[in-house]
């Protein structure tokens, strides 16, 4: 896992146990350096326990979170004692710094509440909440109000807290690719790349002419053409089908070459019809390897489900896919069938095959349809998030949910799997009454608090929590 930096802040109130400071300081470092996190924080020869407690203070700590902005994806305010609440205030805005704060506050103990030992912390969070607040500083809380860094519970809002600083920072200048036109039908997939670019998301485009143009430059006997073919087949172990597996091997150099070109983090793709009647294969094993690979591909040109896509990988840090809401499962209220015919990563299908499309092989021919991945998703927590950009109102819609995938069989083709969610119907109601997509993105993880609290807070965006 990549190793993320966070500035660290360690409050003090000159009237409270200052000694307090350089214990609360060493063990907030050691938990966040056993959690893989590398710090940004005064040291004891900067200020006395490098603790900021007055204006000078202030602008040292800022002037030393600016010098690391370019790696700092998050700061941690933590309050050993009471700590001074305009000091912390003024060294998040003097640094700059546009990124997730998480305030932390230590608990006193019944028997330690003498004067030399009293903390007074929960007192002083909510103190510093209320300065930062007035100087529009957003910021995120524990979930208990007072808690010692070494307990669970802090284990548990620290992981939170980094998956909420991966989105945000995952999402600043963020360009993605789309590869041709919407499916003619698929209206329902339509987006505005003006609000994308309002909110920092640029979509670079390429036609698939332009694609096929670049792909019959490559020779079958192509260094980088024969790698390709190599651990494609490793990634997806077919047999037979050499010619169909060779082209999906060029079409990887080609969107490889693309991606590098354009430093884009993922790609919505046409998936059909153009490319079967024009090269002859399904593309969903393709677009499978990318997203394996972390860089997500969508179908059917979805850009606002590859975003979606994306957003679930960084809160992650494992790849997802995009599945169609496609069928109720029974007389069960809360489960429904996701599938698509499909593109999914390996990492979440038992036993995943690469077969022809059993949909479109009666309208384009079984020979041009090789390349759809089978199986059926893996049992388990699932994280579900679906964006849309809504021209009415101008701004970056949502919906975010959480459910568990189950065992339950199915006799289908395609990539398949049945979700539980606590009142689905709602859910339905609010994807039906607000016009989303019939696509959504999910994650084999539960994620769904960081991904609310990145977007809703951090981002401003009008998301629906489902719960």
């Amino acid at each position: 896992m990549e190793k993320q930096t966070l500035g660290l802040i360690v409050g003090n109130r000159s009237c409270f146990p200052e000694e307090l400071c350089k214990a609360g300081r060493e063990r907030i470092m050691k938990v966040l350096e056993k959690a893989n996190v590398e710090i940004v924080a005064l040291s004891q020869q900067d200020t006395r326990y490098g603790k900021v407690e007055t204006w000078q203070d202030a602008k040292k700590c800022a002037q030393l979170f600016k010098r690391n902005a370019e790696k700092i994806s998050g700061i941690i305010v933590t309050l050993p004692n009471f700590g001074d609440e305009q000091a912390i205030s003024d060294t998040i805005r003097l640094s700059g710094l546009d990124v997730p704060v998480l305030i932390h506050a230590y608990p006193d103990e019944a028997d330690k509440m003498d004067p030399p030992r009293r903390r007074d912390s929960f007192c002083g969070k909510i103190s510093v909440c209320a300065n930062l607040r007035q100087y529009g500083i957003k910021y995120s809380l524990t979930s208990s109000h007072t808690v010692f860094p070494e307990e669970e519970s802090f284990q548990s809002d620290l992981e939170k807290f980094l998956a909420v600083c991966r989105i945000t920072r995952g999402l600043k200048n963020l360009k993605i690719g789309a590869i041709g036109t919407r499916p003619d039908p698929f209206k329902t997939v339509r987006y505005s790349e003006k609000i994308l670019e309002r909110h920092g998301i640029s979509v670079d485009v390429m036609d698939l002419s332009d694609l096929f143009a670049n792909i019959n430059k490559m020779g079958n006997a192509d260094s980088n053409v024969k790698k390709t073919l190599d651990e494609f087949g490793n990634y997806m172990k077919i047999r037979g089908e050499t010619a169909a597996v060779l082209k999906m091997a060029k079409l990887i150099c080609a969107i490889q070459n693309w991606i590098e070109e354009k430093e884009l983090k993922g790609f919505a793709f046409q998936c059909w019809t153009s490319i079967q009647n024009n090269f002859g294969i399904f593309p969903c094993g393709v677009m499978s390897y990318f997203s394996h690979k972390m860089t997500p591909a969508a179908c059917e040109v979805d850009v606002t489900g590859l975003v979606s896509m994306y957003i679930l990988q960084l809160a992650s840090q494992k790849p997802s896919a995009i599945v169609d809401w496609n069928n109720n499962y029974g007389n069960d209220p809360d489960k429904t069938v996701l599938f698509h015919c499909s593109n999914f990563p390996v990492e979440i299908l038992d036993k995943p095959i690469m077969t022809h499309h059993v949909i479109l092989e009666q309208t384009v021919g079984k020979e041009k349809t090789f390349g759809a991945v089978e199986g059926k998703i893996k049992p388990g927590p699932v994280t579900f998030l679906r964006l849309s950009t809504d021209d009415c109102s101008g701004e970056i819609m949502g919906y975010v949910s959480k459910g568990t995938m189950t065992d339950d069989l199915l006799k289908t083709f395609g990539g398949v799997g049945v979700a539980k969610i606590d009142n689905l119907q709602e859910l339905l109601k609010l994807i039906c009454e607000n016009g989303f997509e019939h696509h959504v993105a999910i994650n084999l993880s539960d994620r769904y608090e960081a991904i609310y609290e990145a977007l809703a807070k951090y981002k401003n965006w009008d998301i629906y929590p489902h719960q």
